[in-house]
């Protein structure tokens, strides 16, 4: 499976309240800070650890960087949810099922002459199996444990995205457990 190429990709603009007002650019609308539609997909696995990607460090911003399981853009015409289940398996390699957790909006200057203004879809996924991440998408990725995580954060926080760091703030009740705990996908082959 090939790797996503930003620039053939369009972005869903949105207003506030995330009605479609129009679609741009990828790159461009990051150049100009667009208010657009975003999703992130956060996984656990049964004993509640968070899987974590690293970014590759070639992504267009925030490359190197530790952040949750999956990020990406619907398409234009492309449900947030069927996007968050497709851009998983590209980047991470496997697909489990998907829940609606919650949604974030954020604006922050990421670089590169970029700034992220995103209405953000964020689903919730467990899963116990192979991880496969695409070598042009992530560097690597870690299960950690909820405790190892805020840690990290407290220590570190440039290691990570902004909005990672942002769902972490505010979202940490939801990301590490509760809501959607549900039935366990377990890979395909078993592991």
């Amino acid at each position: 499976m090939a790797a996503m190429d930003d620039r053939l990709e369009h972005v869903v603009l949105v207003d506030a309240d995330d009605r479609e007002v129009g679609t741009a650019p990828k790159l461009d609308g990051h150049r100009r800070g667009l208010l657009h539609r975003a999703l992130s997909v956060i996984v656990r696995d049964p004993a509640g650890r968070l899987l974590l990607q690293k970014r590759h460090v070639a992504k267009y911003h925030s490359g190197g960087l530790w952040t949750n399981t999956c990020c990406s853009h619907p398409r234009p015409d492309e449900p947030a949810i069927e996007a968050a289940g497709r851009r998983l398996e590209e980047e991470m390699g496997f697909a489990c099922p998907l829940l609606p957790l919650t949604t974030v909006t954020y604006r922050a200057d990421v670089g590169n002459g970029l700034i992220e203004h995103e209405l953000v879809h964020v689903f919730a996924g467990r899963y116990e199996g192979a991880v496969r991440p695409h070598p042009l998408e992530a560097d690597g990725y870690d299960w950690i444990t909820p405790e190892a995580l805020k840690s990290d954060l407290a220590a570190t926080p440039a290691r990570f995205s902004v909005w990672f760091r942002k769902y972490c703030a505010e979202h940490w009740a939801l990301m590490t457990g509760g809501k959607h705990a549900g039935a366990t996908c377990r890979g395909r082959d078993g592991e």
